[in-house]
């Protein structure tokens, strides 16, 4: 009896350390991401999917066609243009795309790694955008990111995977703190990149200049919501005695009369409230 011998292939590694995403990464930082991504999913569960759904359902409309009026019709949707040509009036038709781009612009600059109580910033961010990119993928749509501080730091395509969302968590978490804060120089890469019409957040603690040109072009583009992240020192600096202050983003040092720049910072703070309530305008 005849019979053919093989040289047996030894067992495949079903994913080498070299692509798998733990690999190299510190303890501390994958009991992070896993403490987040149960975090979220259990708020997920608990009906944020269905109100994320509720939310955004009929954003990402595409114009379909125009079309003569009928009674019932919203009148915000009356197409003056073509109405003037015609003589009589007509609405403008849209379509609810079949699925959403999600896009999330995170600050990740200096500022970002700090926190007076028992979470940092950063840490803040990672777990907003990860809420939001789980309830995203839980109806189907695509999360994409950049990460920004005084350039952009990351660009992650828009994709609809579990890894691609852990992956972003741990970039949040784990990037180096970057110098300052140009939200303008990220958003207009961003803008530059993304065509598509997206939900664009924008996450970040706004400590530095305005971005208000920036934002008026994405919110011209796509729909835009933006997030605060706020510490409770970020509002109220306690008025002791002489200080030694570090900045997070330059790390210069200054000595500073804690009385004196309490009085000052609430001055700067109601001067920036009065600015974060003309942006609420774009």
């Amino acid at each position: 009896m005849l019979g053919f011998l093989r040289r047996r292939e030894p067992p495949k590694d079903p994913a080498p350390l070299a692509r798998r995403p733990s690999a190299g990464l510190p303890a501390d930082l994958m009991r992070k991401v896993r403490r987040i991504e149960i975090a979220t999913n259990r708020l997920v569960d608990q009906g944020v999917a269905g109100d994320y759904h509720s939310v955004f359902k009929g954003l990402g409309m595409e114009f379909a066609e125009v079309r003569p009026y009928q009674p019932g019709d919203d009148v915000r949707t009356i197409d003056w243009n073509v109405t003037a040509r015609m003589g009589a009036p007509f609405v403008k038709k849209y379509v609810e795309e079949r699925d959403l781009t999600i896009f999330l612009v995170v600050d990740v600059s200096g500022s970002l790694s700090f926190g007076s109580r028992a979470i940092l910033k950063r840490e803040l961010a990672a777990e907003i955008a990860a809420l939001l990119s789980f309830a995203a993928l839980r109806n189907q749509d695509r999360v994409g990111a950049a990460l920004v501080s005084d350039r952009l730091e990351l660009f992650l395509e828009p994709r609809r995977r579990r890894t691609h969302i852990l992956r972003l968590v741990r970039e949040i978490l784990d990037r180096p703190a970057a110098g300052g804060t140009d939200l303008e120089k990220g958003l207009d890469a961003v803008l530059a990149t993304l065509k598509r019409r997206s939900v664009l957040f924008v996450i970040s603690d706004f400590l530095a200049s305005p971005c208000t040109r920036a934002l008026k072009a994405a919110a011209a583009r796509h729909d835009l919501i933006v997030v605060e992240i706020v510490d409770p020192r970020d509002q109220e600096i306690p008025a002791v005695g002489p200080v030694v202050l570090r900045d997070a983003e330059t790390g210069e040092t200054a000595l500073v009369s804690g009385k004196r720049l309490a009085r000052q910072h609430a001055e700067r703070r109601a001067s920036e409230r009065q600015r974060k309530k003309r942006l609420r305008r774009v």
